[in-house]
């Protein structure tokens, strides 16, 4: 059957597949299936209680709420109303979520907890459109005429009978064409821009990725990104189209917990996961006794010999392969159990992840797959495979995508998954949406010989220093943060005579140092101005450096009392580095190193 829609896709799938498990969930401390039946059922009466309340073809309709199995039920919900999905992240702002819910012209946002339910109590005054609220969990606190509970939308759904087939008829009427949801980027340099994405953008990316990467139906994904981000939609949509079961997370704190309990075989993760893995792993190794740390270092080197054959296809010789078994009964086996023991591999996207780190891991034999795309191109435009991966780069175009370097060294796109363009702001589309469907996506890139891609770093992002050498400061901040005592980093120093950078510190291999030396410093504000956590850092930034060009090198660096957050302001949701708002915030610090 040829594929129209994201909710047509969803029933044909979800109807040939009845009682399998189509999603796993954490309740009570067991994890319980859900059913494609009986996800097929809540997704109807979803769709069929919007009806009820008045939702017509191309409304908008909000999800304020945080990843889970609900998300993705009222997600193709929505669309299978013909209505359009706006995801917006949980750690928004009320004026955040004002601004999202004005600029979209929202008719019902879908909540998950009270205290978003709060958070929008404070706004909805100020939302002329905003007509009806749906809270996913927990007891309506009080009577309003707006509201009503998740179940109370699935019970007037269920009940309304004669809205079957207004509903068949809607999901019918719906084309690649058409709108599919509104996902507003995470604005890193201003306010975010509701990216349209049409049905079309999508079933065309489950289907190219589902070519390269290997998944099989039945497989687990284990699934805890925000899905306001279009790689964790991805993901979902993906999970649909081959059939995966996808185990959600009951946190981010959770996930080591959570992996080793559903062992999945694919998690789709941001490089912000993997450095705190590594950097972990790296603390472990190195500390105890010189015997444990030279049978670390001794079982990496290991790893890295066997991981450079296999990188080139090439045979291990006898020894060497004797010598990696023994690797992973030492230290390796530990880190594999820790992700569950039956993982094919992780991917990596949102954002640069060093080679340090996809190197290492692989050393250890889990393979991490590093992909590229945005928001504009839902999501991805290339993708490293288990049978092609170069790690350092994000892969070859992925089949059906064209992906060229532009005279000025940017990479720009073309293909049926770029969106059309930004809601309500065709001048802003206009910059980045070019002639004949090319996208300019604003990174700077190299291709090889092979097609694969490399990011060197973001076109605004570069710097030049006094001296005139370009740099790019993503590669320097990855860096960096392999190291286990830095947690962020924002590197600095355009048109000035050197680099310096803005550091935070990792709370908890900060303190595991200092209370290894006797350091009274009890606190991030305490540690952060301490000497002798200074000198360290001094140290760590110093032996780093030596890995640099001289001009490339960090000559003075301060450490920030608090790790940098979403909700302080200075990350993204995706955990992107929001630079300005760092440097207005650290201003006078740099100027003092200059």
């Amino acid at each position: 059957m040829e594929l129209r829609s994201i909710p047509q896709m969803f029933f044909e799938r979800a109807a040939r597949r009845g009682q399998r498990p189509a999603q796993l969930v954490k309740q009570g401390g067991t994890w319980q299936a859900i059913s494609w039946h009986t996800m097929h059922d809540r997704v109807r009466h979803i769709a069929q209680g919007l009806l009820t309340l008045g939702i017509q073809a191309g409304d908008r309709v909000a999800l304020l709420a945080n990843s889970r199995a609900e998300w993705v039920q009222c997600d193709l919900g929505i669309m299978a109303a013909a209505g359009i999905t706006v995801p917006i992240y949980p750690a928004s702002l009320p004026e955040q979520v004002a601004y999202i819910l004005n600029n979209a012209e929202v008719t019902l946002v879908c909540v998950d907890t009270l205290e978003q339910l709060a958070k929008l109590s404070q706004v909805r005054a100020t939302v002329p459109t905003l007509r009806y609220i749906v809270l996913i969990d927990g007891h309506l606190p009080q009577s309003d005429p707006m509201l009503l509970s998740l179940q109370d939308l699935l019970e007037r759904g269920a009940a309304a009978t004669e809205q079957a087939a207004q509903l068949d008829a809607r999901v019918q009427r719906l084309t690649p064409a058409h709108d599919a949801t509104y996902v507003y980027t995470s604005g890193t340099t201003g306010p975010p821009k509701g990216v349209v994405q049409t049905h079309g953008n999508h079933l065309f990316m489950v289907h190219s990725c589902g070519q390269v990467m290997g998944v099989q139906e039945g497989d687990i994904d284990l699934l805890f990104l925000p899905l306001a981000h279009s790689f964790a939609r991805l993901e979902a949509f993906l999970g649909v189209y081959v059939g995966l079961t996808t185990a959600f997370a009951e946190s981010i704190e959770a996930l080591g917990e959570n992996m080793r309990e559903v062992r999945p075989m694919l998690v789709m993760g941001v490089p912000r996961v993997y450095e705190k893995i590594y950097a972990r792993v790296q603390a472990s190794g190195n500390n105890g006794s010189a015997l444990k740390r030279a049978m670390f270092r001794w079982c990496v080197r290991v790893g890295r010999q066997a991981s450079r054959l296999q990188q080139q296809q090439q045979p291990l010789p006898l020894g060497l392969r004797l010598r990696q078994r023994l690797a992973y009964q030492l230290v390796f086996k530990k880190l594999q159990q820790l992700v569950g023991g039956r993982l094919r591999y992780f991917i990596s996207g949102g954002a640069p992840l060093a080679q340090e780190i996809t190197e290492f891991f692989h050393a250890a034999g889990l393979l991490i797959l590093e992909g590229y795309g945005l928001t504009e191109t839902c999501p991805a435009l290339t993708a490293n495979s288990q049978a092609h991966y170069r790690f350092g780069t994000v892969g070859p175009a992925l089949p059906g995508v064209e992906v060229r370097i532009a005279a000025d060294g940017e990479i720009v796109a073309r293909g049926p998954n770029i969106a059309k363009g930004y809601y309500k702001q065709p001048e802003a589309a206009a910059e980045v949406f070019l002639a004949d469907g090319w996208f300019a996506t604003g990174d700077i890139g190299e291709i090889d010989a092979e097609g694969f891609l490399r990011i060197t770093d973001r076109k605004k992002d570069l710097l030049v220093t006094a001296g005139g050498k370009n740099i790019a400061p993503q590669n320097l901040e990855n860096l960096l943060k392999t190291d286990p005592y830095i947690s962020q980093a924002m590197v600095y120093g355009d048109r000035r005579p050197y680099l310096t950078a803005v550091l935070t510190l990792d709370v908890d291999e900060t303190l595991r140092y200092a209370q290894a030396h006797g350091i009274a410093a009890g606190t991030p504000q305490a540690l952060a101005s301490h000497p002798q956590i200074v000198a360290l850092l001094a140290a760590r930034v110093e032996q780093l450096n030596q890995r640099l060009a001289s001009y490339e090198t960090i000559k003075k660096f301060v450490i920030a009392p608090t790790d940098f957050t979403p909700e302080s302001g200075e990350l993204t949701p995706t955990l992107k580095v929001k630079r300005k708002v760092v440097i207005q915030k650290y201003q006078q610090e740099i100027e003092q190193m200059y």
